[in-house]
C-alpha cells in the first residue's frame, strides 16, 4: 500500500463495502468525499461527513498509518486545522491532538479488497512490456480511449506550436517550415534540421523558392557542405550560396547534419534536397496543407517530391552510386503528415477558434498503422491496430503512462483495479 494508492481508492470509492465506522465504533457516513488536492495541504478539500448526529464540513487527510500524522508534523501546521476526518489504511496509534479536536479516525484496511492491492503490486513491480501485461485484457480498453489520447497529444503539440508562433509573430508558414525541417531530419538530424531552418529568415525562402537550385544551395551551404567543392555541380551550388549569402546577409554560422547510423535514402543530403523540392513545387504549400479535406489530398502534395537530378546517382557529394530517383516513400509521407501536418492543422483552426477535432481524427483513421517495437509490443499482448489513430494512441499511451508506471492515472489501469475479480 502507498499513500498515492490510498488517495486513489478514496477518490474513486473503490471499496468492498461502505459501512464505515471510526476507530471508536461510531458510524461515519461520507456525504461528499472531497476534491482531490494535488498541491500542498490536506489530501481532500471541501468534504462532508455525518457522524454522531452531526453534519460536518471541512477537509480530509489520508495516511498509511495513523502515526504518520505525527511524523508529518501536521499538529503544528495551520493548513491542517480544518480536518474533519483522518483516514488511514492501518490504525497504529492514538493521536491526542485529533482526540482533543474530536476528529474521528477511519481505518480502511478491512474495506479494501486484497485483490486490488495484488493487482497494484503487479502493476508497479513488473518488468514486462507494460506494467499491467500479466492482467491486461484488450476488452478493458475504454470507449473513446484512442480518440482521447490523440486529442491529448494534439493539445500538447499545440502548446509547443503556440510558443513557436509567439516567437515568430504568428507566422504560420515559418512555423510550418521549421516543423517540416524537423520531420525531414528524422530522429538523427531532427534538431539540426530545425536549427538550419530557424537560422534562415522565412522571407528568404519565399523570395527564392521559385529557383530550386538556390533553395538547395542555401540548405547545403548552411549545412557546411559547400566549403570544398568536389565536382561541377557543387561548384554551382557554392556560387549560388555565396550570392544568396551576400544578398540576404546570411550568418556564417554552420550546422553539420550527421550521416552515422542512417540508411542512404535517409542521408541528410537527400532529405534536404527533397525539402527544397517541396518548397519549389508548392509555392502555396501552407494553404494546400491547411485546406486539404482528405488524407489523399495530403498524399498528393508530397508524392511528387523527389531529390534533384544530381541525387539520382549520388547519396553523398562526389561519390557515384546506382542510378535511382530519390522519392519520398509512402511511410515517410505518413510520418510527416502525422508529426507535422495534422498538429499544425489542428493548431491553426484552434487559433482561429474553428472546431476541427473530429475532422483531424478522421485523417488519423485514414492513415495506415505504424509498425515499430511499441506497436509490436501491443500486438503481442492481443491489441492490434487498425489504423494510425489507434497506433498513435498506443504509442502516446505507452510513452506517457506505461513507461512511467503511471497506472493510477491510466483509464485502463482504473478499470483493472476497480474490478475486484481476477482478469
Amino acid at each position: 500500500m502507498t499513500e498515492k494508492l490510498l488517495q486513489y481508492l478514496w477518490n474513486y470509492k473503490i471499496f468492498q463495502h461502505f459501512d464505515f465506522r471510526d476507530t471508536e465504533g461510531n458510524p461515519v457516513e461520507i456525504i461528499h468525499y472531497g476534491k482531490w488536492n494535488t498541491n500542498a495541504g490536506p489530501d481532500f478539500l471541501d468534504a462532508q461527513i455525518k457522524t454522531k448526529g452531526l453534519l460536518i464540513a471541512g477537509n480530509i487527510e489520508l495516511h498509511i498509518r495513523t502515526s504518520d500524522w505525527i511524523f508529518h508534523n501536521h499538529s503544528t501546521d495551520p493548513n491542517y486545522q480544518n480536518i474533519i476526518l483522518h483516514v488511514v489504511f492501518l490504525n497504529d496509534a492514538e493521536i491526542d491532538d485529533l482526540s482533543r479536536r474530536n476528529v474521528p479516525t477511519l481505518e480502511l484496511k478491512d474495506h479494501i479488497d486484497e485483490n486490488v492491492l495484488w493487482k497494484y503490486e503487479k502493476l508497479v513491480s513488473g518488468k514486462t512490456f507494460i506494467p499491467c501485461e500479466n492482467i491486461f485484457n484488450p476488452a478493458k480498453i475504454p470507449i473513446a480511449f484512442h480518440e482521447e489520447n490523440i486529442l491529448k497529444k494534439l493539445d500538447e503539440k499545440s502548446l509547443e506550436l503556440e510558443k513557436s508562433l509567439d516567437l515568430h509573430k504568428n507566422n504560420f508558414e515559418a512555423v510550418l517550415f521549421h516543423s517540416l525541417a524537423y520531420s525531414f531530419g528524422l530522429k538523427v538530424n531532427a534538431h539540426i534540421f530545425r536549427q538550419i531552418a530557424e537560422s534562415i529568415d522565412f522571407s528568404i525562402i519565399n523570395k527564392i523558392r521559385q529557383n530550386e537550385i538556390q533553395l538547395e544551395s542555401l540548405f547545403f551551404g548552411v549545412a557546411g557542405w559547400l566549403d570544398q567543392p568536389m565536382d561541377g555541380q557543387m561548384m554551382l551550388w557554392k556560387r549560388e550560396f555565396e550570392f544568396i549569402k551576400k544578398k540576404f546577409n546570411i550568418t556564417d554560422l554552420k550546422f553539420h547534419p550527421k550521416f552515422l547510423r542512417l540508411r542512404p535514402p535517409n542521408f541528410p543530403t537527400i532529405r534536404l534536397s527533397q525539402l527544397a523540392d517541396l518548397y519549389y513545387q508548392h509555392q502555396n504549400l501552407f494553404s494546400k496543407l491547411i485546406r486539404a479535406e482528405s488524407t489523399e489530398e495530403l498524399y498528393h502534395v508530397f508524392s511528387p517530391i523527389k531529390a534533384s537530378e544530381y541525387w539520382d546517382c549520388h547519396f553523398n557529394f562526389g561519390t557515384i552510386s546506382k542510378v535511382q530517383p530519390k522519392i519520398l516513400s509512402r511511410d515517410f509521407i505518413e510520418l510527416v503528415i502525422l508529426n507535422t501536418v495534422l498538429p499544425l492543422k489542428y493548431t491553426y483552426h484552434k487559433y482561429h477558434k474553428e472546431e476541427i477535432a473530429g475532422e483531424v481524427l478522421d485523417f488519423y483513421r485514414n492513415i495506415t498503422t505504424e509498425k515499430n517495437t511499441i506497436t509490436s509490443g501491443w500486438k503481442k499482448i492481443g491489441l492490434n491496430c487498425k489504423n494510425a489513430l489507434e497506433s498513435q494512441s498506443l504509442i502516446y499511451h505507452y510513452k506517457n503512462s506505461c513507461t512511467e508506471k503511471n497506472c493510477l492515472n491510466c483509464s485502463i489501469g482504473f478499470k483493472l483495479l476497480k474490478e475486484s475479480s481476477n482478469v
